[in-house]
């Protein structure tokens, strides 16, 4: 009996000294839910926070002069005996030539599960339509109308894409990046209208009624360009996946809510960088900051958000601990930066839209190196902001985990993306 008193006090010693604690249901969930991203806290009265999949993939970001390109990891915190100093801080991981193959996997699946589509997210500009003959459209629209403001042939839509370059300019780097796209292009119209005007007042409301009609024919015109295959694509895949949440993630001012006689029925909610000022603001001051480490997270979350709210007035399950029963999340575009690196980094599937040359890309040509870049008409960014954009390209090649090359192959490849091929 004193044997078996003292053999249980050098047990009890060692549980206290080491802080062992026999299995539980509890702690096991706890040490599920502490891989997770930090849950989002929002101000909508319909669901207060959300879970997102687990980030563990990296954020595509901007190698500083005289470095490798890299990519800052996030911290995952999966372990309370962390210390405080490691879990604060990212670390920075030398990555392989953008033509590799590899790619970063959340975790290992359950062999010859295939996951339920949850949310799929689109980028639209390049993506769904071309974007060139659609802004030539909207331009042409906007030189009609200024006509009727008495300045014919006296401003041009290549006059007001000057001028939001010298505005974005004249904020400087930090300010001129973030600015939204109606912000430049209404102030441009301002801008020109004044200087056209021979001393009258130019009011709001006219500004208003020409940027108006601008936007009115962009979504009419991007209507009217949808790509062949698209239609046809989103009724497949809301035949294959009925409960299936759609959304769209833009960085321009589309909305496919918006196109009421095309894109509209197919989705559930669109989401702008144009949404959150403060999160566009903070992107563009990282993206100039000298380590160039530029999160693109607040974009994805809050379609996330939005797609949490949607599911869960619809019925449907979105958070879940088991990583092979969570539903999936996958994300489609044209660009590598802020489509895939973005998506990625807050636990999206990728697919890129790496398209053949009848679609008409952009991205195509805006992104290569040295001569061979061909900057669209449109483009207001600077030199430095497409530089960067460049680097951050080459990062997010690692997290591509389907390229397709025409949309009608799309079904297919998000079929294996759920099959785990």
């Amino acid at each position: 009996m004193n044997l078996r008193l003292l053999l249980s006090l050098i047990n009890a010693v060692v549980v206290a000294s080491y802080g062992l604690l026999p299995p539980s249901s509890s702690s096991s969930s706890s040490s599920i839910r502490t891989t997770m991203i930090a849950p989002l806290t929002t101000t909508t009265t319909m669901r207060m926070s959300v879970d997102l999949p687990p980030p563990l993939r990296s954020i595509a970001s901007y190698p500083p002069p005289g470095r490798s390109s890299s990519l800052t990891c996030l911290s995952s915190s999966s372990s309370s005996s962390s210390s405080s100093s490691s879990s604060s801080s990212s670390t920075t991981t030398t990555i392989a030539p953008p033509t590799t193959t590899t790619k970063t996997r959340r975790s290992p699946r359950s062999p010859g599960k295939t996951r339920r589509l949850g949310l799929l997210t689109f980028d639209l500009d390049d993506s769904l339509y071309p974007i060139e003959p659609v802004l030539s459209d909207a331009n042409a629209a906007f030189a009609k109308i200024v006509e009727g403001f008495g300045y014919e042939s006296r401003i041009g839509p290549e006059d007001v894409v000057s001028a939001g370059r010298r505005i974005r300019e004249e904020a400087g780097p930090i300010a001129g990046a973030a600015m939204t796209h109606t912000e430049v292009r209404m102030r441009a119209i301002r801008r020109e209208m004044e200087r056209c005007a021979d001393g009258r007042p130019v009011s709001e409301s006219d500004v208003e009624r020409v940027y108006s009609a601008w936007e009115r024919e962009r979504h009419h015109s991007a209507e009217r360009h949808l790509y062949p295959d698209a239609l046809s694509t989103l009724r497949r895949i809301r035949e294959i996946y009925p409960d299936v949440v759609i959304g769209a993630v833009t960085d321009g001012k589309a909305n496919p809510l918006r196109m009421v006689f095309t894109l509209a029925p197919y989705f559930d909610f669109c989401t702008s960088w144009e949404d959150d000022a403060s999160g566009r603001t903070a992107f563009f001051k990282e993206l100039c900051d000298a380590d160039g480490q530029a999160d693109l997270q607040w974009i994805y979350r809050a379609a996330y958000e939005k797609y949490a709210n949607i599911a869960e007035a619809r019925g449907l399950r979105v958070d879940n601990n088991d990583d092979d029963d969570r539903p999936a999340w996958i994300h489609v575009g044209d660009d590598l930066a802020y489509d895939v690196g973005g998506s990625a980094s807050c636990g999206a599937d990728t697919i890129l839209l790496d398209m053949d040359q009848a679609y008409r890309q952009t991205a195509k040509t805006r992104f290569l190196w040295g001569s061979e870049a061909v900057m669209p008409s449109w483009n207001t960014a600077s030199g430095e902001e497409i530089a960067k954009r460049k680097a951050m390209n080459d990062a997010a090649e690692m997290m591509v985990d389907k390229r397709i090359s025409r949309l009608s192959m799309l079904a297919d490849a998000i079929e294996e993306i759920l099959k785990g091929e």
